[in-house]
């Protein structure tokens, strides 16, 4: 049986975490994989409706996920984390509770490209004032400073980011 493991993605909103974690999935699965993705817009809609978006709820949020792929890792399960989880220290927690098995994988691309890419119009509502506390416009996203891997959604296709994810996995002996 395979080890389990937690890829962890952070990124901006709509730098691709969720698009690159769901086609990772479906990589592992059609390998024999167990896994298992948590995605921060579903979490957050079943798991952790109750909160907010303020520093302390963002960081329940994220050692909520964290609980969760710790769990899954030591049952030999892929988790897959696709949450912006844009502070460090809260990062660094899940990374301390996971332990050997956390891949961090940033999902970098510019805040322009990102805002090009919002199919859900939350930038447009930040920019304008309509929504607050928006990750990247006027609440903060601290970059990993030594993540497992770097992504650069602006410049590699979805394909090429899932391929270098399934490469890490598999020489770190995952797969």
């Amino acid at each position: 049986m395979a080890k389990g493991a937690t890829v962890w993605f952070t990124g901006l909103p709509s730098s691709g975490k969720s698009t690159i974690a769901h086609k990772v999935e479906k990589l592992l699965r059609e390998k024999g994989h167990r896994v298992e993705v948590f995605d921060g817009d579903v979490i957050r809609k079943n798991l952790c409706s109750e909160l907010g978006f303020s520093k302390e709820d963002r960081d329940t949020n994220i050692k909520r996920i964290a609980f969760v792929c710790k769990l899954m890792t030591r049952n030999d399960v892929v988790a897959i984390a696709a949450a912006i989880s844009p502070y460090r220290e809260t990062r660094d927690y899940a990374r301390k509770e996971i332990g050997k098995d956390f891949l961090e994988v940033y999902v970098r691309c510019p805040l322009s490209v990102c805002k090009d890419r919002d199919v859900k119009g939350l930038y447009k509502k930040a920019l304008s004032g309509e929504l607050k506390g928006f990750t990247g416009i006027d609440d903060p996203y601290e970059e990993p400073l030594n993540p497992e891997l770097i992504l650069h959604t602006d410049k590699e296709s979805v394909e090429e980011s899932v391929q270098r994810v399934m490469a890490e996995l598999e020489k770190r002996r995952y797969l």
